[in-house]
């Protein structure tokens, strides 16, 4: 993992980007894939704006690195991304090889531990990193205005 210190400021960036997906109307997950303590990638959910049930942050942010890296394995990267991911995107995760997956808010209901047995790679180390309440309060106002 990367320090304490890099890992607020990644996730920072992640939640920069579930900020966008906010203003877009889209559910607000945002991701940013590191590489050497740079961000080679970043997303946000946009499956509103393709029309696309795939278009996810952690998806779109997967095809991104690993077309900045020239491979689709991403097993030097970490991941790091405001909600759990769902099991769509943890197989996607697994599929990369990806090294780290920080995420910040648990996601009690489509979260892919909360799937029995279900496990990313063997190398793929994941850890609830920093701001889960800020993550989970974007995502609660975006479903309070949602129903308003």
């Amino acid at each position: 993992m990367l320090s304490i210190h890099s890992d607020e400021h990644f996730m920072r960036e992640a939640l920069k980007e579930a900020q966008k997906a906010f203003e877009k109307g889209e559910i607000p997950v945002g991701a940013v894939v590191v590489s050497n303590n740079q961000i080679i990638s970043r997303a946000y959910n946009q499956t509103e704006l393709l029309s696309d049930v795939t278009a996810h942050a952690e998806m779109l942010a997967i095809t991104a690195a690993a077309n900045h890296l020239g491979g689709k394995y991403l097993s030097d990267c970490t991941l790091f991304v405001t909600l759990e991911p769902c099991v769509m995107c943890a197989g996607a995760l697994t599929w990369s090889q990806i090294g780290n997956v920080v995420y910040a808010a648990k996601d009690i209901r489509r979260g892919y531990s909360t799937i029995s047995g279900l496990k990313m790679h063997p190398k793929t180390r994941v850890c609830q990193g920093p701001f889960s309440e800020e993550s989970e309060k974007l995502l609660l106002d975006f479903f309070r205005k949602l129903r308003n």
